[in-house]
């Protein structure tokens, strides 16, 4: 719910606690006038009139005392229908702003095209949601935890979430999954990353899957599922500990990512369309190396002709694709330029 309609509820509630009070005081001042009473036979006869529960009196009344309590029963029905109003607005319009988010969300995530889908948002999947936020790609989240799904629409309001379980077709589908250009599946559980994969294949055949596995030997049965591409955090991350002191000189290649998250650099892949105004001339041609650093050139099927470092005298064609290292607003006119 907005802060708007919680400040809104909260002044309500404010009122009704004055509204209540005053009458509560109205009634024992009454009582205590009319039929002489003490404060605390007072105070129960005006609480068992307002609440209407239909208790004896304390004592009989006096005619001028029924008509009082004609009159303060009257306000006391009227505070109750009030609260339970607010009550019951309360619920309604918080269920309301939930289903119109929900409702909202499906309909945008409806209309993307060529947008990636993130399965699960633990440790892995929130550092997976930080770069594609750096990237700015369209993508989509599935997490079935609710509670994970609270905090990141707290922590990244712009961010497209589903509440659902990942595994199942008709999750993988309202993420919009046919229309997807890749999948990342980083679930808690190897059975469930491999169950994604094979379910992500099934609906898109084009679709890249990258998954993740904690143990060696599913990752061969990740390929086998139809995975493009798997990450095992525990021997990526215990072969750089290791290296750490085994090869110490060579590990800062191992910190290169870190040290171009601190230099606000980041790498990039750029496709060439046939539209492309590089297409046709040499690199150093299209001055792309004077704003950035060209790392590799990807040509042939597949992009398994793999160039480092090309030369300035290249000519470019249609389908490289430039491997480029620079600023997140270098890479961003970049990609469109090119």
């Amino acid at each position: 719910m907005s802060a708007s309609t919680n400040g809104s509820f909260s002044r309500w509630m404010a009122l009704m606690a004055v509204y209540f009070v005053v009458v509560n005081a109205i009634g024992v001042a009454g009582y205590m006038y009319f039929e002489g009473w003490p404060f605390h036979d007072a105070l129960y006869m005006t609480v068992i009139t307002l609440t209407a529960v239909g208790y004896h009196e304390v004592a009989p009344l006096s005619a001028a005392g029924r008509n009082f309590t004609m009159g303060l029963l009257a306000l006391g029905l009227t505070g109750l229908g009030l609260w339970f109003a607010l009550i019951t607005a309360f619920f309604i319009e918080m269920d309301l702003a939930a289903t119109l988010q929900r409702r909202r969300t499906m309909k945008t995530i409806a209309k993307l095209r060529d947008h990636v889908i993130v399965c699960g948002c633990g440790r892995t999947g929130r550092q997976v949601l930080f770069e594609l936020e750096q990237s700015e790609l369209d993508f989509v989240v599935l997490e079935v935890d609710p509670e994970r799904v609270r905090t990141i629409r707290d922590r990244h309001p712009g961010v497209r979430v589903i509440e659902g379980d990942a595994a199942r077709d008709k999750i993988l589908e309202s993420a919009g999954i046919r229309h997807a250009r890749g999948l990342i599946t980083c679930l808690s559980e190897d059975a469930d990353n491999l169950f994604v994969c094979l379910s992500a294949r099934v609906l898109n055949s084009e679709l890249t899957v990258v998954a993740r596995a904690d143990d060696r030997e599913t990752t061969a049965k990740m390929y086998r599922a139809g995975a493009n591409h798997v990450v095992s955090p525990n021997v990526s991350g215990g072969v750089a500990m290791a290296a750490m002191l085994v090869r110490p000189s060579a590990t800062t290649l191992l910190e290169i990512g870190n040290r171009l998250q601190e230099l606000n650099l980041r790498t990039e892949q750029v496709a060439l369309g046939t539209r492309s105004p590089a297409v046709g001339k040499a690199l150093d041609a299209t001055r792309i190396r004077e704003s950035m650093v060209v790392v590799a050139l990807l040509r042939g099927a597949d992009q398994k002709e793999i160039t480092f470092n090309p030369k300035g005298s290249t000519t470019l064609q249609v389908g490289d694709e430039l491997v480029v290292m620079g600023t997140p607003g270098q890479l961003q006119r970049l990609g469109r330029w090119a």
